[in-house]
């Protein structure tokens, strides 16, 4: 008997019974990522924030970055046609707090300002400390408050030799680490706030003649006022804080004697600086006697840009009690 004959399998029967072929998975090509591209930085850019904002408390240095703050001005003025083009500067930085308006709300703003000095020579090489919560003026050295005159390396030369660079341009730097001054005494972290550069006129300045004391009497809650030592009189004075209860009766002599060696040591402060500024003048070499009588200073304060507050209305020639005035406002 003859065998049946096969059936012959369809394409679709022998696919579905062979093993199913391995193929190359093929690579997809991940979309080419947009050219980012960031604005090229300018020259001095960082030159305002390289100047230490003395006298700022350490709490408030980070509320500088709270808008991204634009000294174009500053830059200018350092740059080829600029006013300050080609001298020598020496820059430091300091804040203001003023009320502005932020998003169409009045809100405080610490305004950071830089003053520039026109002076060959470093203008002082000492830092002040006073203010109203103090009784007694300090005048030390920089480097006792951990600051110097820094050379500003602009940003197309940080890749030359320092030894090689001849900058003209110096900021007031500061190595104090804000990490270490939980180490430190309150007293030496106070310093710092009340810190101004210091810087001795050859001419008298206005209040060398000044009769007028401001003072901090130590009570609860601190009596804080002005005595005028040729307009006023102690025992008027005192009877008025009295009549004002302000001043406790039994309080009354304490207080005045109290004003009485505040106005000493006023006069001893005045005679001190007096003889002070004739000796520094009488041994200044006459070269360095020159420049001091052409000093010049600039305050800048930060240009109006889209992100920043308008700081037009609230613009300052005033610097600090040594430096006085600016000659020009920026």
């Amino acid at each position: 008997m003859a065998r049946p004959r096969g059936k012959k399998r369809t394409a679709a029967e022998a696919a579905a019974k062979e093993p199913a072929k391995r193929g190359r998975v093929k690579r997809v090509r991940a979309p080419p990522r947009p050219t980012e591209y960031f604005p090229e930085k300018r020259n001095l850019e960082d030159l305002w924030f390289s100047a230490f904002p003395i006298g700022t408390e350490w709490e408030n240095i980070d509320k500088i970055k709270e808008f991204n703050w634009n000294f174009e001005n500053l830059e200018r003025a350092l740059e080829e046609g600029g006013e300050l083009y080609g001298k020598k500067v020496y820059l430091f930085g300091s804040t203001e707090p003023q009320l502005l308006y932020v998003n169409g709300e009045r809100k405080i703003v610490l305004i950071p300002v830089i003053i520039a000095v026109d002076c060959p020579f470093p203008p002082s090489d000492k830092i002040g400390i006073n203010s109203v919560q103090r009784e007694n003026e300090e005048i030390l050295p920089m480097k006792a408050m951990k600051m110097a005159w820094v050379p500003y390396v602009p940003l197309e030369d940080r890749l030359s030799r320092i030894d090689s660079l001849k900058t003209k341009i110096f900021t007031l730097g500061c190595t104090q680490r804000r990490s270490a001054l939980k180490h430190l005494k309150t007293e030496r972290v106070k310093k710092f706030d009340y810190c101004m550069p210091y810087y001795m006129p050859l001419q008298p300045v206005e209040d060398e003649d000044d009769t007028v004391i401001n003072f901090l009497y130590p009570l609860e809650p601190p009596i804080v006022d002005d005595f005028d030592w040729e307009m006023d009189d102690y025992e008027d004075f005192a009877d008025q804080k009295v009549q004002d209860d302000i001043l406790p009766e039994d309080e009354k002599e304490k207080f005045k004697g109290f004003l009485k060696e505040m106005v000493r040591e006023r006069k001893r402060e005045l005679k001190q600086a007096k003889e002070a500024r004739k000796k520094a003048i009488d041994d200044m070499d006459p070269k360095e006697k020159e420049a001091f009588e052409n000093i010049k200073f600039y305050k800048f304060y930060p240009v109006k840009t889209a992100d920043t507050p308008d700081v037009g209305g609230v613009k300052s020639k005033y610097i600090n009690r040594y430096y006085r005035s600016a000659h020009y406002l920026m």
